[in-house]
């Protein structure tokens, strides 16, 4: 590796010049998505009403703690597998690599990744591919535009609210269908559904606020 190339803080097959405006570009979407992942697991923990073992058991409060801590880890994970592609994907179509491998690469990797979490299946793979194929345009053009913050980047990428709210129900599809492919994977499981729309109506609660922020 050239010595004045660095591996970007977040796992990624690409090299960056340290201080190139890509690098930084790069830094700030990926932050931006992991905060996003973290205040939605947040908003769906603080949505719970408390329950009596908590005032019944002393140091339960810890315990919870500890546990929305885990909650939120794991979830940012999971929110972040496909972003990290589709990441990886719009930096190497700026770097002109060939279209047909990177779509045999990302179809692999989230074959993989769905079989470690027991949840493949082809529907879930197609999904998957669809959501990020329209993330990994979203990031491109969060790459090419100017901005030195998250939501400068996303003004400049989109202009108005209007083309910004049609990538929002765009991609909002396509989660859906990724959720819904997930539930039937798991056999309906009721407590996964109710779950997974929680997270989905904090994920438009905030999607709905970084609109009016910028727009």
């Amino acid at each position: 590796m050239p010595p004045n190339f660095i591996l970007s803080p977040y796992p990624t097959p690409f090299y960056f010049d340290q201080g190139s405006p890509i690098m930084e570009k790069y830094d700030i979407i990926v932050e931006a998505e992991q905060q996003f992942a973290r205040e939605v697991t947040l908003g769906v923990i603080v949505t719970r009403p408390l329950t009596a073992w908590h005032t019944i058991i002393p140091g339960f409060f810890i315990i919870d703690f500890l546990r929305r801590g885990s909650a939120i880890r794991q979830y940012t994970k999971h929110f972040m597998f496909p972003r990290k592609l589709a990441m990886d994907a719009a930096v190497a179509e700026m770097q002109g690599e060939n279209k047909e491998s990177m779509k045999y690469d990302l179809e692999d990797d989230t074959r993989i990744w769905l079989e470690s979490l027991k949840l493949y299946s082809p529907d879930l793979v197609k999904a998957h591919l669809e959501l990020i194929e329209v993330l990994a345009a979203h990031y491109l053009k969060l790459l090419n535009a100017e901005g030195d913050t998250f939501n400068l980047l996303i003004e400049h990428a989109y202009q108005n609210s209007e083309n910004f709210e049609q990538f929002i129900k765009t991609v909002t599809s396509l989660e859906n269908e990724v959720d819904l492919q997930v539930i039937e994977q798991l056999g309906g499981n009721e407590k996964v559904k109710e779950k997974i729309e929680a997270e989905q109506l904090q994920i438009a609660k905030r999607r709905h606020r970084i609109l009016e922020e910028i727009f």
